[in-house]
């Protein structure tokens, strides 16, 4: 089982920046993959960026390349996603994501959320 804990959500103008972290917490050694997901009102959950524990590998969506920035602290068991150039379309409740793997299954745990509101 896997924690997450997102913080540094708020409200800012657009072009300002924003930094979002997430703190993990429980099995970490089975996590393969920690990530950024957001939830606009009436839209789907969309992918943000991923990073992945072995290799490090980085992924972003298209929306946000450029712009965001995904790092990983291991030893604090942190995940951060520094923002900039935000704009109102940003606007959305962010979730940590962590891919676990247990045996032959993979599992997504998800943070609470928290809200990023940006402003024209």
């Amino acid at each position: 089982q896997v924690q997450l804990v997102e913080s540094g959500g708020g409200v800012v103008r657009a072009g300002e920046s924003l930094r979002l972290s997430c703190a993990a917490s429980g099995d970490i050694d089975k996590i393969t993959a920690l990530g950024w997901y957001r939830e606009a009102p009436g839209k789907a959950r969309e992918f943000v960026a991923s990073i992945t524990t072995l290799s490090g590998t980085i992924y972003y969506g298209d929306p946000v390349k450029g712009r965001f920035t995904i790092s990983r602290d291991s030893a604090k068991n942190m995940v951060y996603l520094q923002m900039s150039s935000l704009k109102p379309a940003d606007t959305g409740v962010y979730y940590c994501n962590a891919d676990y793997q247990q045996g032959l299954g993979s599992y997504d745990f998800w943070g609470q959320g928290t809200q990023v509101t940006v402003s024209s």
